[in-house]
């Protein structure tokens, strides 16, 4: 058995400051979370980070499953503007480390627009 959805699965295992996990019985390994991440289309993926960490700076996700996440929606959608310029957004609060990576993202939001 499996959680429902992916906001689901990332409230059991991470927790979530904005609504209280659900005892669902499952067993609960980070493993599993990334095959479901991976495999997840990018509306789900959105829906996970919108929920979880709506502000960006905060929320109980780690940086680098929101890394990944913003990663796998990019290669599903890789010409929207506003996706790279809030995965931009994440890399940059997230940093210093990605700011190169994050500025590459921003110039082609700006070459899309």
């Amino acid at each position: 058995m499996r959680h429902a959805t992916l906001t689901e699965h990332a409230r059991c295992l991470y927790g979530d400051e904005y609504a209280p996990a659900v005892e669902c019985g499952l067993e609960h390994h980070e493993h599993f979370f990334v095959e479901q991440l991976t495999f997840t289309d990018a509306d789900g993926i959105l829906a996970m980070l919108r929920e979880l960490c709506p502000n960006l700076v905060d929320g109980f996700l780690p940086v680098w499953v929101r890394n990944l996440a913003y990663r796998l929606v990019l290669l599903q959608r890789p010409d929207e503007p506003a996706l790279l310029r809030e995965a931009a957004d994440s890399l940059y609060l997230h940093g210093p480390d990605w700011d190169g990576i994050a500025a590459d993202l921003r110039r082609r939001a700006d070459d899309l627009s």
